[in-house]
């Protein structure tokens, strides 16, 4: 059996790993690269995306590092199954065409440039038709369940805890030429036991032979959810006593929904005074409407709340607002704070949040909250790193408002999660790829994985690099 890395290798966005095996080709995750836009539109059309070489997908989760390429996959010839749980096929139908719409209006946006310069016009990496011809190949997998994938290769999916319908991804291979029978295990991205809304992540108890494993936070570790959520009632009080406005970039799916359940519960016990909070994304709307659709993947906590709750509703309660046009939108930037505004995108390399800095990053009565990761060269981690002049639309702001990052939000493991995700693991794997994290961090985990377990054979894969195993 061969493995290739083609993406998320010493970095942590676009997700993409091939294995050969019985004659089939299956790739794990198809996602887009994100980052720098000019390396993010070079590496998204560089990088694998030849459909007709594969036979199978198989999608650990809706993220867009991780599924944003399959229009480009299915645009290039793949006609094989797309196979991911329900509730991921849900997300996918509306985060594909939404991103397929930004890459519409961006491309749009340049050529008008590059038509009056005489230049070559460029082409969005997909359209919204194909993300809809991308839909049909999509089919749905309850949890350990063990499905057919390939001759000799069977897959079960289990839940990872991550975001909604996140799962680790099992293979149970019998490679038919060299006799062997192993098992793989992909991790995808690991949830953090105790977040609130979905179910803390399965453990993977028998173990594995191979191992494919995430390493965001492989060098960093979280503070406890409760104390996130008190730090977050800080952030809140010490915005509106300035009488400023709380700017919250968050990715559309998982994030937002994490902080709407926060902002509810403080909402709720009085922690937090009754000011206008709005959720100014429409593909964070939408996607909050499949959150409801299933909770089926919901844990203990969110249904004990459901049920002594007077708005019987975790994403909504009396302060909370989603802005459906445009036009509301830009209403949100003549409004006087206080007030709070969660806005897409995450890294700050789109959306309406850019918008809302554009308006407010001068002040400093307002609060940029981060709570994702961000990535090299994106906007989100420049404002991270306080750089006191930062640019949005091609203009020069100063960064006058205040910063404040909290980590406790993250939907990945940190250190000592990562670590014991193996450590339950009654057959330790023999050979072990450590992907999607950047390199400090991918060394840090592969280090302690060897002095913690004792494993061996650990291996930080460069991109494009292969593997016989």
């Amino acid at each position: 059996m061969k493995i290739t890395f083609h993406g998320a290798a010493r970095t942590v966005t676009g997700s993409q790993h091939l294995l050969e095996v019985n004659g089939k080709t299956i790739m794990l995750d198809c996602g887009m690269y994100q980052g720098k836009r000019k390396d993010a539109f070079e590496r998204n059309r560089s990088e694998f995306c030849h459909g007709k070489e594969v036979d199978v997908l198989v999608l650990s989760h809706a993220h867009i590092d991780h599924s944003g390429r399959i229009p480009c996959l299915v645009k290039n010839g793949f006609r094989g199954d797309i196979l991911c749980t329900s509730a991921t096929r849900d997300l996918c139908a509306v985060m594909l065409m939404d991103s397929a719409v930004i890459q519409e209006k961006d491309v749009e946006f340049v050529n008008k440039r590059r038509g009056r310069n005489r230049q070559n016009l460029f082409e969005p990496l997909y359209t919204q038709e194909d993300v809809a011809r991308s839909m049909k190949q999509f089919v749905g997998l309850s949890y350990n369940r063990c499905h057919q994938l390939v001759p000799g290769v069977s897959l079960t999916l289990m839940d990872a805890g991550h975001m909604l319908g996140s799962a680790h991804v099992i293979l149970d291979i019998d490679d038919l030429e060299t006799g062997k029978s192993q098992r793989l295990v992909f991790s995808g991205d690991i949830g953090r036991p105790g977040i609130p809304i979905i179910r803390d992540p399965e453990p993977i108890t028998a173990g594995a032979d191979i191992l494919i494993m995430e390493s965001t936070y492989g060098n960093r570790t979280h503070p406890p959810y409760q104390e996130t959520e008190a730090e977050l009632a800080r952030i809140v009080n010490q915005t509106i006593s300035r009488g400023g406005t709380l700017l919250i970039p968050a990715f559309a799916v998982g994030r937002t929904q994490q902080l709407i359940y926060s902002l509810h519960k403080l909402h709720t016990s009085h922690a937090i005074p009754a000011i206008p909070i709005f959720v100014d994304s429409p593909l964070a709307t939408k996607t909050t409407d499949i959150f409801r659709l299933h909770p089926e993947t919901y844990d203990a906590e969110i249904r004990e709340f459901l049920l002594t709750d007077d708005d019987k509703n975790p994403f909504a309660f009396e302060q909370l607002r989603y802005t459906q046009s445009v036009e509301q939108s830009k209403m949100l930037n003549t409004k006087k704070g206080p007030m709070i505004i969660v806005s897409a995108s995450g890294m700050m390399e789109g959306g309406r949040i850019l918008h809302h800095l554009r308006n407010r990053i001068e002040d400093p009565r307002n609060t940029i909250l981060i709570t994702g990761w961000q990535a090299p060269n994106t906007l989100g981690r420049r404002i991270v790193e306080k750089e006191p002049i930062v640019r949005i639309f091609g203009e020069e702001f100063q960064m006058r408002a205040q910063v404040e990052v909290q980590t406790g939000f993250s939907g990945h493991a940190d250190h000592d999660g990562l670590i014991n995700f193996v450590r339950v693991m009654e057959k330790k794997p023999q050979h072990s790829f450590i992907v999607h994290g950047e390199e400090e961090a991918s060394q840090a985990l592969a280090t302690d994985l060897q002095t913690e377990l004792g494993l061996t054979n650990i291996i930080i894969p460069e991109s494009l690099q292969s593997f016989i195993v």
